[in-house]
């Protein structure tokens, strides 16, 4: 693996783990088995690795949903596909838990990458519940971009209750829940 690709992934894992003030410079160096000088000759700074790796991690988790969301099936079952997918619920969400990170969420070229992962999942989920409520599955009044908010919002929830509790229980319940409330709608 090329170094700049070590330097991007040891990165994503010490944003996940630790967060941006806990990813130190020598932490990412150490992780990526990359010297200092590697490292400032691929980026400037830890600024520029940090958006470069949560870039990646949202591409990856839109990556993720959208194999879920793609495949055959009702809108009902890709979205249901979708949430109950295989997750590390403890850890939480990798872009999730960088927005309770105040480092990121102060400085607009580190929340921005964060912002439009989590948009254009939710545009996907938009768009594939007004494909239901063109088909007949869900109710005319439905409201598509509301009802794909409240989809992302239970997901990242859950991560939260899961991550305090720690078990996954509370996770699961969230989605059992949301699917039980999207299996009655599209009924």
């Amino acid at each position: 693996m090329e170094t700049v690709e070590r330097l991007i992934r040891s990165t994503q894992e010490l944003l996940w783990e630790r967060g941006y003030v806990g990813t130190s410079p020598k932490a990412i160096q150490a992780a990526a088995e990359a010297g200092q000088g590697s490292m400032y000759h691929h980026f400037a700074g830890k600024a520029e690795l940090a958006r470069a790796a949560i870039e990646r991690s949202g591409a990856e988790l839109t990556e993720a949903a959208e194999q879920e969301l793609a495949g055959p099936g009702t809108a009902t079952e890709r979205i249901v596909r979708y949430l109950r997918r295989d997750r590390e619920v403890l850890r939480g969400c990798r872009m999730g838990r960088l927005t309770a990170d105040p480092d990121v969420m102060a400085d607009p070229a580190l929340r921005a990458p964060v912002a439009e992962a989590f948009g254009r999942i939710r545009a996907r989920l938009a768009d594939i519940i007004a494909e239901g409520k063109r088909d007949g599955e869900f109710p005319a009044g439905l409201d598509p971009v509301a009802t794909a908010a409240a989809v992302a919002a239970v997901l990242q929830g859950g991560y939260v209750l899961a991550r305090a509790a720690g078990e996954d229980d509370p996770f699961e319940l969230a989605v059992q829940g949301l699917v039980h409330l999207l299996e009655g709608v599209s009924a």
